[in-house]
């Protein structure tokens, strides 16, 4: 059925002579651009530094998004995880700045990539519909992270690890990293991105005082924005917790744990690098033994792999899209991508 649109509040009404003050903010993904704008309101716009459309786990940065990078007052970024090339630029670039690394302001619910091409299968009497909060965990960091430059991060490889020669925005990179451990595609939890919105809210008060009260009141507007939100979602998908169906990679698991609609599997390992045969023998043993009704593909990649491997069953295919690609940047678009994956999820499960 159709959705009807939440209306995010518009903070901006014009642009104001002060907004050159206000704190530059560099931004990674067109998500964490609607939450910073929604909080930084009239006072200014997150510039991007990572094309719209492009794949965050590999890119390379254009002169003006490097530029981006140095002239900032404050970094937000996911994380390193997500986007493992980026640590080199922030800390050469950015190194006068604060930087927030979302994934470890307080309270952010951290849940694990899952094993394999095919997830345990939720059912009616085994599923926990809690929203998530009982997995995972939740980091307790100081913001005062902010200045640390200190990261380590070792990205091993996996046995199954392969490139995705078609990535039409690879750029030529190689960075291959973990698909075990921490999944950063956090910004699909509403509630992670309530929390972010605080976080926001606090660099950008301590960066600019006299602004400090927009700030806050704005991220409060936000957040009891993103609660209605929830509400509605959940009431819509509440008929389609049973849907199955498989993902292009396994970014939407924190959407999943919110409303309670569980993936069978994902084609592609967690940064979406291409799938092994063995893996695509696997998620066609399930499609054809556990009545996937639906399998999507992404616009960040191929579409002509899903119908490779999938075209000759009965499922349907579609596209999810974590990124919100063809949606207006500023703050309407975070809610708009999860209208977005919440209207797939359901009309896969109207297709049944």
């Amino acid at each position: 059925m159709p959705s009807t649109r939440l209306s995010w509040p518009l903070l901006v009404a014009f642009p104001l002579a002060a907004a050159a003050d206000a704190p530059r903010v560099a931004v990674d993904i067109p998500p964490v651009q609607s939450l910073v704008a929604t909080v930084l309101g009239e006072h200014g716009e997150p510039s991007l530094f990572i094309q719209p459309g492009a794949s965050p786990h590999g890119y390379s940065l254009r002169p003006s998004e490097a530029q981006a990078l140095d002239d900032a007052d404050l970094v937000v970024w996911v994380s390193n995880d997500l986007t493992p090339w980026l640590e080199g630029p922030i800390d050469n670039l950015a190194s006068d700045a604060r930087h927030l690394e979302l994934m470890k302001a307080p309270g952010t619910q951290v849940l694990e990539y899952r094993d394999g091409a095919t997830f345990a299968l939720g059912d009616s009497d085994g599923h926990d519909h809690s929203h998530g909060h009982s997995h995972g965990h939740e980091h307790s960091h100081d913001q005062e992270h902010s200045h640390d430059h200190g990261h380590e991060h070792e990205h091993e490889h996996e046995h199954e690890h392969e490139h995705d020669n078609q990535h039409a925005h690879d750029h030529g990179h190689s960075h291959e990293h973990s698909h075990e451990g921490t999944n950063p595609h956090a910004w699909l939890s509403p509630e992670n991105a309530r929390q972010w919105l605080g976080a926001i809210a606090e660099q950008l008060s301590e960066l600019d005082p006299d602004n400090a009260d927009d700030y806050r009141a704005n991220a409060e507007q936000g957040q009891q924005a993103l609660v209605e939100l929830e509400a509605r979602l959940d009431q819509r998908l509440a008929e389609h917790h049973d849907t199955r169906y498989v993902v292009f990679h396994d970014a939407y698991q924190y959407f999943e744990e919110a409303f309670d609609v569980p993936a069978a599997g994902a084609i592609s390992l967690g940064d979406a690098s291409a799938p092994s045969p063995a893996r695509i023998e696997a998620l066609q043993t399930l499609v054809r033994e556990e009545n996937i009704q639906c399998v999507f593909s992404e616009p960040q990649f191929n579409a002509q792999l899903v119908e490779s491997v999938f075209g000759d069953t009965a499922t349907t295919t579609g596209v999810l899209d974590p990124l919100g690609v063809g949606l207006p940047l500023g703050e309407s678009l975070y809610p708009a991508l999860l209208e977005q994956i919440a209207d797939e999820i359901e009309r896969c499960g109207q297709a049944s």
